[in-house]
């Protein structure tokens, strides 16, 4: 080893090199800034999961609601992300329908929040009016209204309960209610929630209901999904085909031909005369489409079947 000494010249050129190395080249403005009071992350796979257990709930959510309400309502999950409870909380109007949920045999709250343009024509319709009007109601819900609601949380909640219950024994049960999501004090400002957005349409009404789940409490479970997907692998595809038959086979699907091409007003209808022509752009062997309850699945054929007309499947519509 011999001791060498940079000269003052040659240090000159490291730093004069360090000066002129290209923006795109710099290695500092590829970092990314992070803040250290954004909560812990949980895995991707863990929140796919969660997508997964809440869209079962959307879907039994929805038939639950139209039975109790007599009338048709769609549920829709919008999204699940993780997100601090402070920027949860901000997230939702003021004033709207809170509920702090205990979470047993689990420490720890999770919240339901459901928006005024929800609650209250649904309000109406529980005391026999039909919801239809569009107006739009800003105000704190009244004790005796919470009362009236209690029987609308109790279907959302044991719907909530059976959707989880595929992944561990769940139990959510009201222990407060809110109007002010400010006030709402069961959580640390910088602990972490799963916060899961629906949108619930009922009639010409819709609104959004709100679920923040505390993520310490999903990081507890993370065996347990892992168990529930490990489970769900090993299961007979022939069996997991049979009870999904078993489920559908009951179900009313519309299926309808259509010959989808150039339009015609109705003025230009009207003047129609004899020998006129109409030009449709359509050749004799052109595939007609096949849609399903409004969407189009395959393309295909007129045909006779006996004394009948039918459609022969010809190809399926990727999608």
């Amino acid at each position: 080893m011999v001791d060498r000494v940079l000269s003052q010249e040659e240090i000159d050129d490291v730093f004069r090199n360090l000066r002129e190395t290209p923006a795109d080249e710099d290695p500092t403005l590829r970092a990314e800034p992070y803040d250290f009071r954004r909560p812990d992350r949980i895995a991707k796979d863990q929140l796919r999961a969660i997508h997964m257990l809440h869209e079962n709930f959307a879907r039994s959510l929805a038939s639950s609601l139209s039975a109790y309400l007599r009338a048709y309502v769609a549920v829709n999950l919008v999204s699940v992300e993780q997100l601090s409870f402070v920027e949860f909380s901000q997230a939702l109007p003021s004033p709207t329908c809170l509920v702090s949920l205990g979470m047993k045999p689990y420490e720890g709250n999770a919240v339901l929040e459901m928006n005024p343009a929800l609650v209250f024509p649904i309000f109406e319709m529980l005391l026999g009016g039909a919801a239809k009007t569009l107006t739009k109601i800003n105000r704190e819900i009244t004790e005796i209204e919470q009362s009236v609601l209690d029987g609308l949380f109790r279907i959302t909640l044991n719907d909530l309960k059976t959707a989880w219950h595929a992944v561990t024994p769940l139990e959510f049960e009201i222990e407060s209610h809110e109007t002010e999501p400010g006030l709402l004090r069961i959580l640390a400002p910088n602990e972490a929630v799963v916060a899961v957005s629906m949108e619930v349409r009922i009639g010409e009404n819709a609104g959004m209901m709100n679920i923040g789940i505390p993520s310490i409490v999903v990081k507890m479970l993370r065996n347990k999904f892992d168990q529930q997907w490990s489970v769900r692998k090993s299961q007979s595809t022939e069996q997991e085909q049979a009870r999904i038959l078993h489920l559908i086979r009951t179900s009313r699907l519309s299926l309808d031909g259509r010959l989808r091409g150039p339009t015609l007003t109705v003025g230009d209808l009207m003047d129609l005369k004899s020998e006129d022509v109409l030009a449709l752009d359509f050749s004799v062997g052109r595939m007609l489409d096949l849609t399903i309850n409004g969407e189009h699945k395959f393309a295909g054929r007129i045909v006779s079947a006996g004394n009948k007309r039918g459609f022969q499947i010809e190809e399926a519509v990727k999608p």
